[in-house]
């Protein structure tokens, strides 16, 4: 059955050249819409000012076109609209929802590893007295500013309404109608003094104004889906479905990844490959 009003994306991060698992993501949310009569965007998630390159953007739009796929313009990059999250973290803020963290990733991992539970335990922090952070602020001291759970349960009046539809399968077999657990990732870190604004954030406010009624992406986002949930409700924003699919692995058994070298759309193509022995390759 036709559904027009079908819309997901492809949202990469041009940190690297595209490999075998980026075109099965892609693939798969392409024809998904294609199959739905709907429609697939490309979004560029490029929020990473020192990792990402305009070579891996300008190789993203080459990757796709080779193995034939096709999308609407202008594309959205991330990188233009930092506006749109500054205006979503300000609202967060005003609310009492979030406070400056001054503690180092280092500080982080030794707080976590003091916890009860070790490594089990998310972080959870809390603003620091206001004379103290004034100093800090003033001292030009870097600092995270942070999601703090506390403050988010007590304005939803708890946690049990949040619940998102998964019709995909999550990495324990998840399926249906799953109970979101933003307590798995703690107090998450939604900006940056000196990075500006981070994933979570930038994701939820993308795909409410682009209209995505469908996220399709690997097992590998499922947990993170806990917290976008979160953060939709605070910001009163639409909740899509979500679709997570398998991801593809070496023949060591790990996951394929650009930190490991995986082997690149770009070095396949220069191998000889076609577009069409990638797609069978891949099940398409």
């Amino acid at each position: 059955m036709s559904d027009p009003g079908f819309v997901t994306r492809f949202a990469p991060s041009p940190t690297g050249y595209l490999h075998r698992g980026h075109a099965f993501s892609a693939l798969t949310a392409f024809e998904a819409a294609r199959a739905a009569g709907g429609r697939c965007i490309l979004r560029i998630e490029d929020i990473d000012r020192i990792r990402c390159r305009p070579e891996y953007e300008a190789a993203v739009y080459e990757d796709l076109a080779w193995l034939g796929l096709e999308w609407g313009t202008p594309v959205r990059r991330q990188s233009e609209h930092m506006a749109d999250y500054g205006a979503a973290l300000r609202e967060l803020s005003e609310r009492g929802l979030t406070y400056r963290c001054f503690r180092t990733r280092r500080e982080i991992a030794e707080a976590i590893e003091s916890a009860p539970h070790g490594a089990l335990e998310a972080f959870h922090g809390a603003a620091l007295p206001a004379e103290e952070e004034a100093r800090r602020v003033e001292a030009g001291e870097p600092y995270a500013w942070r999601l703090s759970l506390a403050a988010a349960e007590r304005a939803l009046g708890g946690f049990g309404d949040l619940i998102f539809v998964e019709e995909g399968e999550g990495p324990g077999g998840e399926h249906g109608l799953i109970p979101a657990r933003p307590e798995v990732g703690g107090d998450v870190v939604l900006a940056r003094k000196d990075v500006g604004v981070a994933y979570h954030l930038a994701v939820v406010v993308d795909d409410a104004l682009q209209g995505i009624t469908q996220v399709i992406r690997g097992r590998d986002l499922f947990e993170a889906t806990y917290v976008q949930r979160l953060l939709q409700a605070l910001l009163a924003l639409p909740t899509p479905a979500y679709r997570h699919h398998r991801l593809l692995t070496a023949p060591d058994g790990k996951r394929l990844a650009k930190r490991d070298r995986a082997q690149t759309l770009r070095e396949l193509r220069g191998s000889g490959m076609t577009p069409r022995t990638l797609r069978g390759e891949l099940g398409f």
